[in-house]
């Protein structure tokens, strides 16, 4: 990496280093191609560590590891998301990849050919730019939310640990996606829990049993997430728009969970009223707690490029054609659906490098032709 004047000079520049990132690291560093990686958190892995303390992943080891270095469990195990983090930090390590920790980076924009990133006081320049970051950055919550009362506690799933951050009374649960099931379920040892949102139904075994162990990974995540839904395909192409908007079913938590563990479903939530929350059917609910597990919201507005910066990005496979040099990994359904997760960011990040090369290669081409005609 070149110093020119106040501006770090280098070919390549990936933002993000959790998996996505790193997969994308491993490929430019087995063609031998510069680059650095810059990465907001202080330690390589801290976007998993952050996370709810009793989160394991919904794959088993065998379907948990990144290109060149396999994950550190017995095959069919489920890691825990601290477990997940130190992978992720060893991967690093392993293969001595240039990841630049506690930079966080506040603007990317384009400067003819090349690419400007602020950080700070930090600014570099480079001719391709990897962002590999999931769609999803900012909690959201709605605007509501701050009428609650203030000796209601309220958190964002995000920022949930576990049940010591709640106070004893009730808990509304807003939310009842994958996140919020399995907080509702946790909760549920210690609090009465309320449930709102939409049932998106679950699958119909234990992941962690024996039809999960043949189900899952022979037949959902090898060949319908990894093969069938797919860009290149027409259910793929149809389901897509469907999948990004709605999200999955529950994959760990099922129904009668829920039931046995004696936490109530109840319909939307539909505003407050005198500082508490109001269902759709008009009930006011006296609670304690608010979780919002209500998702997260897209976190490109950073990126002063007209590619709909706030939105899901436009894009094709994670190439941005009226921008050469710029790229996307990481996204949900990239170019298929197991994009996001991470037995199948490996692929997109390999596709993506390659590309680079090919781009890399161009340039040292055209260089030389310049240079023979000039001499």
């Amino acid at each position: 990496m070149q110093q020119l004047n106040d501006t770090k000079v280098v070919e390549t520049i990936v933002i993000g280093a959790g998996q996505a990132g790193l997969a994308v690291g491993y490929h430019l560093s087995q063609r031998g191609l510069p680059f650095v990686m810059l990465d907001a958190n202080e330690r390589v892995g801290d976007q998993w560590r952050r996370r709810w303390d009793s989160l394991r992943l919904f794959t088993p080891a065998k379907f948990d590891s990144l290109p060149g270095m396999p994950f550190p469990a017995p095959p069919n195990a489920f890691p825990t998301k601290d477990a997940m983090g130190d992978y992720l930090e060893a991967y690093a390590r392993q293969f001595d990849l240039p990841v630049e920790t506690g930079v966080r980076v506040e603007r990317l924009s384009r400067n003819g050919s090349h690419y400007i990133v602020e950080a700070g006081d930090q600014r570099y320049e480079a001719r391709n730019v990897v962002v590999a970051m999931a769609n999803y950055q900012r909690p959201w919550v709605p605007e509501f939310a701050n009428q609650l009362r203030s000796d209601i506690v309220q958190l964002h799933s995000a920022d949930y640990r576990n049940p010591t951050q709640t106070q004893p009374g009730d808990v509304l649960l807003v939310g009842a996606g994958n996140s919020g099931s399995e907080i509702a379920l946790e909760l549920s040892r210690t609090h009465r829990v309320w449930m709102s949102g939409r049932d998106t139904g679950y699958i119909p075994f234990r992941v962690e049993g024996l039809a999960g162990r043949l189900i899952l990974v022979r037949l959902v995540l090898r060949v319908l997430f990894h093969r069938i839904l797919t860009i290149k395909t027409p259910l793929g192409r149809k389901a897509r728009p469907k999948i990004i908007v709605k999200g999955g079913p529950l994959i760990r938590v099922k129904r009668k969970d829920l039931e046995v563990a004696r936490v109530t479903r109840v319909p939307r939530i539909a505003g407050i009223e005198d500082g508490r929350p109001v269902l759709d059917d008009g009930r006011v609910m006296d609670v304690s707690n608010v979780i919002w597990c209500t998702g997260f919201r897209p976190g490109f507005s950073w990126i002063d490029l007209p590619i709909h910066g706030d939105r899901e990005p436009q894009h094709r496979s994670g190439t941005v054609e009226e921008h050469p040099g710029l790229y996307f990994v990481g996204l949900h359904f990239l170019s298929a659906l197991s994009s996001a997760m991470i037995h199948g960011v490996g692929r997109d990040a390999q596709r993506i490098a390659k590309l680079i090369a090919s781009r890399s290669r161009r340039s040292r081409s055209s260089s030389r032709v310049e240079e023979f005609t000039a001499a």
